[in-house]
């Protein structure tokens, strides 16, 4: 059974994750590369930001592997490991 002070901090750190993202985000793309001239060019900015941040941008929490690769490795272990029952 969870305490509310363990959901709280759980809850605390998955909002300081988030905003972290944001804030690259807001850092990387919006600042450094607008001004944007349409809303559209925003949204595909956006859709490359991310296809970038997920396949490309290493991430050091992860053993410093982009997002997609450490899914994938996952997911493979996942699959084998039920596999050699």
């Amino acid at each position: 059974m969870t305490h509310h002070r363990d959901q709280a901090q759980s809850k605390a750190y998955s909002n300081a994750v988030a905003e972290s993202v944001f804030g690259l985000y807001k850092a990387e793309l919006i600042t450094l590369q607008g001004p944007w001239r349409t809303a559209e060019d925003v949204e595909l900015a956006t859709l490359s930001w991310v296809h970038w941040w997920n396949t490309a941008r290493l991430h050091s929490a992860i053993g410093d592997i982009p997002p997609a690769e450490f899914e994938a490795v996952h997911y493979a272990s996942l699959a084998t490991a039920g596999t050699a029952g």
